[in-house]
């Protein structure tokens, strides 16, 4: 089996490279950090519908239906670059409400009401007119990002799915302080979805939803692995001590060298997930990138010294980033169930 990627996903991959560099350059990335809190926490809409415009969110919607029409494998490498940007945003949400009504309507009849609402807020998402963030109510609840710069909020419970205005979420909300400067939370109270609106197919739809979301949110920190792996070599050869640089130095070779592999055993874990869609290599997938991010964060504030800690330097928001991301569609410990459970049916299978 051949896991190379193919010329038009390489020219996908420069070409979302190149589109960030221009549309989302560092300076860009530093007035949203560097503002004041309450300009920081007000999400872009300029920058969305130019992501929208550049077809970002349309990846995976059909062809018949105005988007690009590629597969999942095509949007995880688009969404490795958002996090190699550090492209704040709910990026996974929105890119999953924008294929959403085909994929509703695939799994089973939509009221008419509904069906109205789900296309005008796809629509509204390829474009990058709306703004959907997600709120995933299966076992510990998490925070909801960007809720008040919303506009529909995707409520996944364990078998229901609900699209519901953002308004209505936020008014039952409350603000909590995030570790990241550029990722707003707010907790919500009580389950917003109705196990009355399941219909048929909506359980499978649900888990499919949140298998997406977690190999794109992994993907983000795919990307930010290999981010702060550039950042450390770089800083390496520049920074000099006793008329040296610090590369020259076999312990800061060493942590070079264990952010490489953890980024680029990430990588391979998270593009074979990409093309198998099973829930256990999305599991590995998921803790393997949680953990690149991290400690390649960590390991490269580490290169670069006293420096990495002060707010000019971009490594403390990687590391915030990535601290966020991994609480964010299965974390480490629900991981680790996930490929428990797998082992033990494939022993029992195997008796």
């Amino acid at each position: 089996m051949d896991f190379q990627l193919t010329d038009d996903q390489r020219a996908l991959r420069a070409g979302m490279r190149e589109l960030l560099e221009r549309r989302y350059p560092r300076t860009r990335l530093r007035a949203v950090v560097d503002g004041d809190a309450e300009r920081g926490a007000e999400l872009d809409r300029a920058l969305w519908r130019e992501l929208g415009t550049a077809g970002l969110f349309a990846l995976r919607v059909p062809e018949s239906a105005g988007g690009v029409g590629l597969g999942l494998p095509e949007a995880v490498l688009a969404f490795e670059e958002a996090g190699r940007a550090l492209l704040p945003g709910p990026l996974v949400a929105t890119e999953l409400a924008a294929g959403l009504s085909g994929l509703w309507a695939a799994g089973g009849a939509v009221p008419g009401s509904l069906e109205a609402r789900l296309s005008g807020v796809a629509a509204g998402a390829v474009q990058g007119e709306t703004v959907v963030t997600a709120l995933d109510e299966e076992g510990a609840r998490t925070p909801v990002e960007h809720l008040t710069s919303a506009d529909a909020v995707l409520a996944l419970g364990p078998s229901a799915v609900e699209l519901i205005p953002a308004a209505e979420v936020a008014r039952a909300a409350e603000p909590m302080r995030s570790v990241d400067p550029a990722t707003p939370l707010h907790r919500t109270e009580s389950n917003r979805t109705r196990q009355d609106q399941a219909g048929p197919g909506r359980s499978g739809i649900a888990a499919r939803l949140r298998r997406e979301a977690v190999l794109l949110t992994a993907a983000q920190q795919l990307g930010s692995a290999s981010r702060t792996v550039e950042l450390a070599v770089d800083h390496a050869k520049r920074r000099t001590q006793f008329g040296r640089p610090i590369g020259a130095f076999q312990a800061v070779q060493h942590l070079c060298a264990q952010m490489l592999v953890r980024a680029e055993s990430s990588r391979s874990v998270v593009y074979a997930a990409a093309v198998t869609e099973d829930p256990g290599d999305i599991a590995a997938a998921k803790l393997l990138a949680d953990e690149a991010a991290v400690h390649n964060a960590r390991d490269c504030l580490q290169v670069h010294g006293g420096m990495g800690f002060t707010w000019e330097a971009d490594v403390h928001l990687h590391l915030k980033r990535a601290w966020v991301r991994a609480g964010q569609w299965q974390c480490a410990a629900a991981a680790e169930e996930e490929l428990a459970a797998g082992l033990v049916s494939t022993v029992e299978r195997c008796l």
